[in-house]
Parts: structure tokens; C-alpha cells; sequence
């Protein structure tokens, strides 16, 4: 973000292609940021960091640790991730680019409509994808914030009390 023009410049001027990936659920995303550091210092798999797991195993382990969200600042917080969203694609919205979702990936892990976009985007032809990744954390988001109850009546009566609810 700090040299967007730049980057911008050069994307159009060599044709390049940007896709940006965004999740709708922030919160999910705040989880995902606090734990993905934790494991970064902790080394939970064997001492090496692994932001993305190929077994349920891996997945339980890294999924076992339980961030604390500050709630004081969760509100404001959530406002930043969407103003830097916001940002981005304000400063990138004279290059050829795609937005996508990654709830819309892991909801339909065939080639659904999502992934045929992205192929078309990118001029490929339509193929089956896999993956062999792991989802992390499965399930309910108050499984995984160790201040469930507070981070709840933070969000709770505001525009992101949907983030408390989701999922897929």
C-alpha cells in the first residue's frame, strides 16, 4: 500500500494481473492473523511454522491454540481491516484485477462458479482444481477465542455482530 502508484504503474505497464483475496468474516480473519503469529513463535508442528496444514492433525494442533481478542479495540480494529480493504481497491481500481472471497473457495471446493472465474480471468482453460490443504479452524468461532463472552457482547448490537454468527 505504501507504493501503490508505483506498483500500479508497473502492473498496467508489463499487463499484470492482480487478484485479491479477501474474507468477509473479519473476525474469522483476526483468529486466523492471532493464531497464525502465535504459531510463528511457538512452532507447535515439530518446531517449524506451518501457516497451512495437510492433515486433520496438523489442523487439531494448530487449531488448539485459543487467542485473546482485545475487545477494547475490536470495534476499531474491524473499521481498519475495512478501510485498508477499501483502500486497496481504490488504489489498484485502474488495473486489471478480480475480487474474491475465500468463504466462496472453501463453501464450493469444486470448479463452482468462483473457481471458473478465476480460470476465465486468468485465460485458462477450465479445469478440475484440487487442493490438498486443511481448514484450520472448523467450526464455531467461540471454540477458538479464549474471551468468547467478551468479544460477544462487544459485536453484539453493532454492524459486525454478523461476524459472530457465520459460517460455512
Amino acid at each position: 500500500m505504501e507504493h501503490h502508484r508505483e506498483i500500479v504503474e508497473y502492473f498496467n505497464h508489463r499487463g499484470i494481473s492482480a487478484i485479491f483475496l479477501f474474507r468477509r468474516n473479519l473476525l474469522r480473519r483476526m483468529v486466523s492473523v492471532l493464531a497464525n503469529s502465535y504459531d510463528r513463535k511457538a512452532k507447535l508442528l515439530n518446531g517449524t511454522h506451518k501457516s497451512h496444514v495437510h492433515s486433520e492433525q496438523e489442523a487439531a494442533a494448530l487449531s488448539s491454540y485459543k487467542p485473546i481478542i482485545n475487545s477494547t479495540s475490536l470495534i476499531s480494529d474491524l473499521k481498519e481491516v475495512e478501510m485498508i480493504t477499501a483502500r486497496a481497491l481504490e488504489n489498484f481500481n485502474s488495473t486489471r484485477h478480480m475480487v474474491l472471497y475465500y468463504e466462496d473457495l472453501v463453501t464450493n471446493r469444486t470448479v463452482g462458479p468462483k473457481l471458473k472465474d478465476v480460470q476465465e480471468f486468468l485465460g485458462l482453460p477450465l479445469m478440475e482444481l484440487t487442493s490438498r490443504q486443511v481448514k484450520i479452524h472448523k467450526g464455531s468461532l467461540c471454540d477458538f477465542v479464549s474471551n468468547w463472552d467478551d468479544v460477544n457482547k462487544t459485536l453484539n448490537g453493532t454492524e459486525y455482530e454478523r461476524f459472530l454468527h457465520a459460517d460455512y
